[in-house]
């Protein structure tokens, strides 16, 4: 069923600076949701988008890498391994890419679209897009990595409309947009 893409909040948006609540569990509403999650992200050809991005401050937020496809409902990082700097965007801050240090690996735990618990342990690419998106339900956007002049220079940009580039490196389309 197809609900038509939902609108991407940008930076900015209230939202996008709040913890969001805890599903108590995942019904028609949440599925709907979530399948209108999927095709938002697909149409703004993301690996991955929270709830709180499309307005709602609830723990969901799906993910496809293109190997991997799950949703994540009240997700936790149970433990982590290794470390990497990574460049990031993000479909609520469009052309920021942001050079962010995480983990290689996670342990995590979260419910499932049909209420069921899930123990995974994460690495790549999916490890990436899953601690994105969890900031995101944690109210933590990637620009909050960056120093704090750095941060002020690029927030002051984006209020303005001047905002024309990257943090980091040349746009050359590849980066994935999480």
């Amino acid at each position: 069923m197809m609900f038509g893409p939902l609108k991407i909040r940008l930076y900015g948006d209230p939202c996008l600076e709040t913890k969001s609540k805890a599903v108590k569990e995942v019904g028609p509403v949440e599925r709907m949701l979530i399948a209108a999650m999927f095709e938002t992200m697909v149409a703004c050809r993301g690996v991955g988008l929270a709830a709180p991005q499309v307005g709602i401050n609830e723990q969901i937020f799906v993910v496809d890498t293109g190997k991997e496809v799950f949703v994540a409902i009240n997700p936790k990082i149970l433990k982590t391994a290794g470390s990497e700097v990574m460049e990031e965007g993000c479909l609520s801050i469009p052309r920021v890419q942001v050079d962010i240090k995480r983990a290689k690996t996670v342990w995590v735990e979260f419910t499932d679209q049909e209420n069921r618990q899930v123990r995974a342990q994460l690495s790549g690419l999916t490890a990436k897009v899953f601690q994105h998106e969890y900031d995101h339900l944690q109210g933590k956007l990637i620009i909050d990595y960056l120093p704090p002049r750095d941060r002020s220079r690029i927030v002051s940009q984006i209020k303005k409309g001047s905002y024309t580039g990257n943090v980091l490196g040349d746009d050359d389309g590849n980066t994935d947009k999480i």
